[in-house]
């Protein structure tokens, strides 16, 4: 990590949601910026003000003024506003944003080309971060056109870091993957947590006891797999013994088609990601 490397950035958040709320607490909490580099834009007065008392930070209700007040060569706009919103806000932004602005969008769908064209600044970056981003244990997927500079791409990598973990991809392509995998990822998980929970409880474990079991034991095995840096068949096996218990919810598990089913859901979230970048 490198403090330097936003030291003199400033940033606008257009359209400062969970996502933005969470991208600016983990760049205070980790000090790569101050309040004072920092502008965002809400249309509720409320939340504007909320933003202004919590974080110290400047809060517009406009998203060209949020861009204005940070507008200089050293400064980047995040673009976090619903993907039904993106056409409208570009058209907004059209004139206020500099060519020499670095443009970020974590916005599902919304295609490097489609901002490039729009804004006309060629130095863009798509980025895919994931609900775990709001405690910084996030997973972002991210790419940026062939004018995206080091300097500026290293600025992006640092500020994504405030989020979690990131890694640079090739493709545009692999950023709709990235959504259908890491970005939607969390769903088929609380959605495996939900059901384990459930199942402890129809065993007779009160809710509270069998959620704990279930998040403990998922959190541990992930940080196993983590550390141990082994294949996950490699470490299911220690924990199948012939006839056993694992064995016997193995058999279940495949006989139900969980994996197939799991893989056709990843598929279908990938199309639909495909198929929102064709509908801007």
């Amino acid at each position: 990590m490198n403090d330097d490397l936003l030291k003199y950035t400033k940033l606008a958040f257009i359209g400062c949601g969970v996502m933005a709320e969470s991208i600016i607490a983990g760049l205070l909490r980790m000090k790569l910026v101050a309040p004072k580099q920092i502008a965002a834009s809400h249309p509720r007065q409320e939340r504007r003000a909320e933003l202004e008392k919590k974080y110290k930070i400047q809060a517009f209700e406009h998203n060209a003024d949020a861009v204005k007040a940070v507008r200089h060569d050293e400064s980047i706009v995040v673009l976090c506003v619903k993907p039904q919103r993106i056409k409208s806000v570009l058209a907004e932004l059209k004139n206020a944003v500099l060519p020499e602005q670095v443009v970020i969008s974590i916005i599902a769908g919304a295609t490097i080309e489609m901002i490039s064209e729009t804004l006309e600044n060629h130095l863009v970056v798509r980025a895919m971060p994931n609900t775990p981003s709001q405690i910084g244990q996030g997973m972002t997927a991210w790419t940026c056109t062939s004018e995206t500079g080091e300097k500026h791409q290293a600025q992006v990598r640092e500020m994504l870091t405030a989020l979690g973990k990131e890694i640079f991809v090739e493709t545009e392509n692999m950023i709709d993957m990235a959504t259908s995998l890491s970005a939607t990822g969390p769903t088929y998980i609380f959605t495996f947590m939900e059901a384990m929970t459930d199942a402890g409880v129809h065993l007779g474990f009160s809710r509270r006891v069998s959620q704990e079991l279930v998040q403990q034991t998922m959190l541990g095995s992930v940080l196993f797999a983590i550390e141990s840096g082994r294949h996950p068949a490699e470490l299911r096996n220690m924990v199948t013994s012939p006839g056993g218990t694992s064995a016997e919810a193995i058999y279940q598990m495949e006989k139900g088609g969980l994996r197939t089913v799991l893989s056709k859901a990843i598929y279908a979230a990938y199309k639909r990601a495909v198929e929102l970048g064709k509908k801007k």
